[in-house]
């Protein structure tokens, strides 16, 4: 039994658990650089992965985000009758954005569309690329400078299937919405595809960076769609990415106030934008896990 025992503290001492590599670190820099390699994902796109999919979508992750948060989804009848393929392009500051947006969305919408993640981060070991494909329908996206970029993102959208990109690349990280980088913008031009704005206030506070499992309590989380936004002829992208940028800000002050005082304001040009305050970082760190006030049990008639 002892021998036993020790030729399985052998065996994993020298097993590869998740992210070990096969190559020493005395002789890392002399290694070559691996071959760029993405991680495959069109086999949850199959028949039998979109069966999967759509029954762990259904009972388990909307049960679980609904319950343990207390969603409202604003908007969606800018989706009535249009059709796909679409771009949803959402600020991006929890590991909630990408659940909420899924959860939130019609069924006819929710069961054509993929989600973008970071591929050094959810594709980094098998087991955790495997479910994040299965249960998002996820492709992974290269973050790094002068990574090759992949070309999944333009076969879905011309194979029909809508994308949620998060432009800001990474989830902020004092919960306000940084700057937009035009990769979104570019996909919408070179499909031909139109952008939906989709703005997501209170996931910060629900779940802030760091966090495994959303804070008790069930905070309140607003999910707001507004209409498409369709690329102009001969549009930068970066013009377009400012145009979907102030969308996702008007969204924003429209779900702070009211749409009213949201269009007279972005209408003479005065949108606040979603930056936060001024200030250090704990201070803004302060006021983006702020909960949103919670709903009326019985909405007033007039208001």
């Amino acid at each position: 039994m002892p021998a036993l025992l020790d030729e399985v503290r052998e065996v994993a001492r020298g097993w590869r658990w998740g992210r070990r590599p096969l190559v020493p670190r005395s002789a890392e820099p002399f290694a070559p650089p691996p071959e760029p390699r993405e991680f495959p994902t069109e086999w949850a796109r199959t028949p039998a992965g979109r069966v999967a999919r759509a029954a762990i979508q259904r009972f388990v992750l909307r049960p679980l985000v609904w319950s343990e948060t207390a969603p409202r989804v604003h908007g969606l009848d800018h989706l009535e009758g249009l059709r796909g393929p679409v771009v949803f392009v959402s600020n991006h500051s929890s590991h909630l954005d990408a659940p909420l947006v899924l959860c939130s969305l019609p069924e006819r919408w929710r069961r054509r569309t993929a989600v973008g993640a970071a591929a050094d981060y959810f594709f980094d070991v098998w087991w955790r690329a495997a479910g994040t494909a299965l249960v998002f329908n996820a492709f992974p996206v290269e973050r790094s400078v002068g990574r090759r970029l992949s070309d999944t993102p333009w076969r879905l959208l011309q194979e029909g299937w809508s994308i949620v990109v998060f432009p800001e690349g990474t989830r902020s990280r004092d919960g306000w919405v940084g700057r937009f980088r035009p990769g979104a913008a570019r996909l919408c031009i070179g499909a031909g595809v139109p952008a939906v704005p989709v703005a997501i206030r209170g996931s910060f506070a629900a779940m802030p960076r760091g966090r495994g499992w959303p804070m008790p309590g069930r905070y309140p989380v607003a999910v707001r769609y507004g209409p498409p936004l369709f690329p102009e002829s001969d549009e930068t992208a970066g013009s377009f990415m400012r145009r979907l940028s102030d969308a996702v800000a008007r969204l924003w002050d429209e779900d702070r106030g009211d749409w009213w005082s949201a269009q007279v304001r972005a209408a003479r040009g005065t949108t606040p934008p979603p930056a936060g305050p001024e200030g250090p970082r704990w201070l803004r760190v302060w006021e983006a896990t702020r909960p949103l006030p919670r709903r009326r049990t019985r909405p007033r008639v007039w208001s």
